[in-house]
């Protein structure tokens, strides 16, 4: 007898289309997790010595020249991301930060490091260039340690400085030519309000302010206020005033000291403060601007190779520049997408390049974090130059 259908037989779903596209979903999510995993190591094929410039001379001045005109990155034409105004922020960020280079960024772009320090001496001993010490900012070999700036961008800055009187921008600069090779001069040829302008204007600062004692800032708690304490008891006899860290203890380890003032040292009420044989140390205004866009750039293009490769720290150029920029692909058809409109990614302006680091070129702060020892470069054969994190 022939089989009839059921009328209550139940009829059979069709596969919903969200859960399979679910399904797809979290076997892609296994997928990257598989890949981020596995973290393949690139084929390392030999060591970059050195970033020199092609065709471009190596000697100090044109290396320093070289630096500063590829520090940044163009202002997009159409469809930058930026308003008017955060335009002119950024253009006149740029305009006021100091002309510095570390030394680091030197060495990175130069083919014969002892050559470019043999000039580096000369040219300082001579004046021609001026050398920045910054202790106490970064750590190991993130610490910035040393910039060097053209005489002649210094003397440039003070002269166009409108905050500065002619009279006392003259004898600034009489004060740097008398003293070419070093960063600390006398003040007895400037009277007590030139000195408070050159501050204000950020030309001098005192020689305590840039103290080596800064790099024990983030010691822990005592340490660096301890430390002369802990070593007197070993350089002088018991029962000594110097046993216990002779009279300037207090204001050796950070304390004000002013218990300690007897009536033969305390100054009188209402005494000026005389400055005649006081040492003040040149510098430029907005260096702590510049030293912060430096270090936290540095810290940044780290964080950016960790992402790529949590493992072995490291990408290829290519991936890191792309990570760098925003994730915004730079080729020929989107920049003409982008200035037509059509763009629908998210436009420079929106991204951290621009935000937080003013349109910093990608080249100039791979150069500074190779000459720094943070990342070294490396030929791969297959994909081009890489970088690792040292």
């Amino acid at each position: 007898m022939p089989k009839t259908a059921s009328p209550f037989a139940r009829k059979r779903e069709a596969p919903s289309p969200l859960k399979t596209a679910k399904r797809s979903t979290s076997s892609s999510k296994v997928s990257r997790a598989q890949q981020t995993a596995t973290d393949d190591k690139l084929d390392d094929t030999g060591l970059v010595p050195s970033l020199a410039p092609r065709g471009i001379p190596q000697d100090v001045n044109t290396l320093v020249r070289h630096t500063h005109a590829n520090m940044w990155t163009d202002i997009p034409e159409q469809a930058a991301g930026m308003g008017s105004e955060r335009i002119g922020e950024v253009l006149r960020f740029r305009r006021t930060l100091p002309r510095i280079v570390s030394v680091a960024h030197l060495h990175a772009l130069s083919a014969s490091s002892t050559g470019t320090e043999r000039e580096l001496a000369r040219l300082i001993s001579q004046g021609a260039v001026r050398k920045v010490i910054v202790p106490g900012r970064g750590k190991g070999g993130a610490a910035v340690g040393e910039g060097i700036v053209l005489a002649e961008d210094w003397k440039a800055s003070v002269r166009e400085s409108g905050s500065v009187e002619d009279d006392i921008k003259d004898k600034y600069l009489a004060l740097m030519d008398a003293n070419p090779g070093s960063s600390i001069a006398p003040t007895s040829e400037l009277s007590n309000d030139d000195v408070r302008a050159l501050v204000q204007a950020g030309y001098l600062i005192s020689t305590s302010a840039l103290s080596s004692s800064m790099n024990d800032f983030f010691a822990r708690p005592g340490a660096s206020s301890l430390s002369t304490l802990s070593q007197s008891g070993f350089k002088a006899a018991t029962g000594t005033l110097a046993a216990v860290g002779g009279t300037g203890a207090v204001h050796e380890s950070g304390g004000g000291g002013s218990t300690l003032a007897t009536s033969s040292n305390r100054p009188a009420p209402g005494a000026k403060f005389q400055h005649n044989m006081q040492t003040m140390r040149f510098s430029l205004p907005s260096t702590g601007a510049y030293l912060k866009l430096l270090t936290s750039a540095r810290l940044h293009l780290l964080a950016l190779l960790k992402q790529l490769s949590p493992r072995h720290k490291e990408a290829t150029v290519e991936m890191l520049r792309e990570k760098w920029d925003g994730n915004i692909p730079n080729d020929a058809s989107s920049r003409a997408k982008r200035g037509r409109g059509d763009w629908a990614g998210v436009l420079p302006g929106k991204t951290k390049k621009w935000k937080e680091f003013w349109g910093l070129d990608f080249q100039w702060i791979l150069e500074e974090c190779v000459g720094s020892g943070l990342v070294e470069l490396f030929e791969t054969g297959s994909v081009g130059l890489a970088v690792r994190a040292s």
